[in-house]
């Protein structure tokens, strides 16, 4: 198994919602790929940022999502 944390930047006031219907279509799309196992977002308690955890069932099933158009789109 593959695992990536990524830590988004601060979410500009009042698109909170707007990020986590984007965070969960992209999981969709994501989910098509070979090897991909899942994406969990991880939600700040008090204050901070997103971050998320990917899993993947190897470094190169995540490269090739990673470098899609599919995910630049994303």
């Amino acid at each position: 198994m593959f695992v990536v944390i990524i830590n988004f930047p601060p979410i500009k006031e009042g698109k909170d919602a707007e990020f986590r219907e984007w965070f969960a279509e992209t999981n969709k799309v994501f989910g098509n790929f070979t090897g991909f196992i899942g994406r969990r977002l991880l939600k700040p308690t008090k204050s901070g940022n997103y971050a998320a955890i990917v899993e993947h069932e190897s470094q190169e099933s995540f490269m090739a999502m990673h470098e899609s158009p599919a995910h630049n789109k994303a």
